[in-house]
């Protein structure tokens, strides 16, 4: 009688344990706290139902039995399956592996996208004030959230949150905000014909995020490119420098006699008629206390800029670029060149293979110059592919041996060159004379004649913070060095360089501690590529702005191909296709297997 009820009070025990189990997770789940009291009916229940297995098995011999192995054995393999399918789900969630095989690249964020998210300085937030949630939206935003954690998005209601709405001020549905702590900025207005951007989306972020707004002027005055809107115009790059957060200012040197201060970029864009000496002297100027430049030089222009390009080894070539290669593929005309061969520099350093042309452009000829450093940006095929072509009034390009010259051919170069520290203290002259007598180590009151122009490239380097113009002899030709003279080589005659009101103003401190160490030129030898309808074919737009912002110095800006936009596929029909289509999938398609069928059927029988 004891034994059996030892045996009634161990069953009843037993069951004592998952009621105690079920009460602790009862109570833990209905208060949303795991405190002390549950976590108690949770052990105490474990506790039990386990001691009462082991008791229940010792006493009945239970892990012996046959049955008892198998059902051991299925449920481990079970536990372990869920295991391994929990272990797949979690690292699926934790590490993605997309395969995107569309064309265009629709569903992957461009390299600049995925390059600024990764590296967002803050929180970002994206607001979607709509009610519907589109598929293709929503996709796109799951791609920028998984670049980074800090980057989340939202979709809102307005009328179930009307005080978020007010606070952003919304007006419509469909409106899409950016928020980055105190900062909100509006995308755009999806609606069912206009989807998501990711081109403004990431302009947008890329504006939002960059405290700094860089200034760019557009030399004006020459014939150059007009930046509003019209035949010609560069207004779409205008506009494409602003969503880069970049302002944007005309500049006319005849007025000014000086770039301003706060110039981050100079653009010169399509020069017709030549500048005044002074203008040339303003932009040497510039570059030599740390500018950045940009020059797009058309073929049959002289813009008067010899004299500065060939303190950089740059020469322009009258002749014309001809490319044959993508008249037949393409349907581009031999005077536009189509390049697909870029240099390995960071304006083009994800470019790849993809295309660019250039229509009416002139060749580029780069020398070595001590100091300065280039990098072709854009070439042509070889020949026969491409050459320049002298004689510009003939109708039939042909390779003429005598006058031209065989490709490939360089349309775009990329220069820096490095800025001497400025001295604080006066410019102390050496007694020693240079054993190789230069222009900038000459007594302006020599009567030594100037060197020839084409020798400034054996130079050294001239020092871009003290020229003086003290001296009472006429300025040399803008052709010639000695228009940049050195600090080191002022005139003996005086030990100190005598005040001027000639003299340049120095900048303010505020400036100087903003002076790049080093100066950054780009050449173009075309503009049109750049004009409105032509900007936004091919990669035409980023070799223009990521030329821009390699020159304007700002390395937190990311330099990659801009977002694609989806392509537009459909095929249009005419009526007669259409029926033709209709009848050869409704009648001759069934003939044919319906005739398949019979002659398989013919043979067999």
């Amino acid at each position: 009688m004891k034994i059996v009820a030892k045996k009634k009070l161990w069953k009843y025990l037993f069951w004592l344990g998952p009621f105690l189990i079920t009460v602790g997770l009862t109570a833990g789940l209905i208060s949303e706290q795991w405190g002390l009291i549950p976590l108690v009916f949770l052990i105490a229940g474990i506790v039990i139902s386990g001691l009462g297995i082991i008791w229940q098995s010792y006493q009945s011999n239970w892990w012996n039995r046959r049955s008892t192995q198998a059902g051991t054995n299925a449920l481990v393999a079970t536990l372990a399956i869920l295991a391994i399918l929990g272990l797949i789900n979690f690292l699926g969630t934790r590490y993605h592996l997309r395969a995107d095989l569309t064309e265009a690249q629709l569903f992957t964020l461009a390299p600049q996208s995925r390059e600024l998210v990764r590296v967002l300085p803050q929180p970002v937030k994206v607001w979607v004030f709509d009610i519907n949630q589109n598929p293709q939206d929503r996709e796109l935003l799951e791609n920028y959230q998984r670049q980074s954690s800090k980057f989340k998005y939202e979709y809102i209601d307005p009328q179930a949150r009307p005080g978020l709405a007010e606070k952003f001020g919304v007006k419509d549905y469909g409106e899409v905000y950016l928020e980055s702590g105190d900062k909100r900025q509006l995308v755009q207005t999806i609606n069912e014909n206009e989807r998501l951007s990711e081109i403004r989306l990431t302009s947008r972020l890329q504006q939002l995020t960059n405290s700094t707004t860089a200034k760019v002027y557009l030399l004006q005055g020459h014939g150059e490119r007009q930046l509003s809107p019209g035949k010609d115009a560069i207004s779409q790059a205008v506009q494409g420098l602003g969503d880069k957060n970049f302002t944007t200012s005309p500049l006319n040197l005849g007025e000014t006699s000086k770039v301003p201060q706060d110039a981050a970029v100079v653009i010169v864009a399509g020069p017709k008629r030549g500048l005044f000496e002074g203008e040339v002297k303003a932009l040497q100027d510039y570059l030599n206390r740390g500018g950045n430049l940009l020059l797009m030089i058309d073929p049959n222009t002289d813009p008067k800029l010899n004299s500065l390009l060939q303190e950089w080894g740059v020469r322009l070539d009258n002749r014309l670029a001809v490319d044959v290669s993508g008249e037949s593929v393409v349907g581009l005309g031999p005077a536009a060149p189509l390049v697909t061969e870029y240099g390995q520099h960071p304006i083009t350093k994800d470019f790849g293979n993809g295309n660019s042309f250039y229509p009416i452009a002139r060749p580029l000829e780069i020398t070595s110059v001590p100091g300065v450093q280039a990098t072709p940006l854009l070439r042509t095929k070889p020949y026969p592919s491409s050459w320049a072509e002298s004689d510009l009034q003939s109708e039939k390009l042909e390779f003429n041996a005598d006058k031209d010259l065989k490709g490939p051919l360089t349309l775009g170069v990329a220069l820096t060159r490095k800025q001497t520290p400025k001295s604080t203290s006066t410019p102390q002259v050496s007694p020693t004379p240079s054993p190789l007598p230069s222009p900038t180590t000459q007594n302006k009151t020599s009567p030594t004649p100037s060197p020839s122009p084409k020798t400034p490239q054996a130079l050294p380097l001239p020092s871009p913070t003290t020229q003086s113009k003290t001296s009472p002899t006429p300025s040399p030709s803008p052709k010639t060095p000695q228009a940049l003279p050195s600090p080191t080589t002022q005139s003996k005659a005086s030990p100190t360089p005598p005040a001027s009101p000639a003299s340049p103003t120095p900048p303010s401190p505020a400036a100087s501690s903003q002076t790049a160490t080093e100066s950054r030129l780009v050449v173009l030898g075309n503009s049109d590529f750049a004009t409105d309808g032509l900007f936004q074919q091919q990669l035409n737009g980023d070799v223009f702005l990521n030329s821009v912002t390699w020159l304007s110095q700002q390395d937190r800006q990311p330099l990659s191909i801009r977002p694609k936009e989806p392509k537009n596929r459909r095929i249009t029909l005419t009526t007669t296709q259409a029926n033709l289509l209709i009848l050869s999938s409704l009648l001759v398609l069934p003939l044919i297997g319906i005739a398949i069928a019979v002659i398989i059927w013919w043979k067999r029988r």
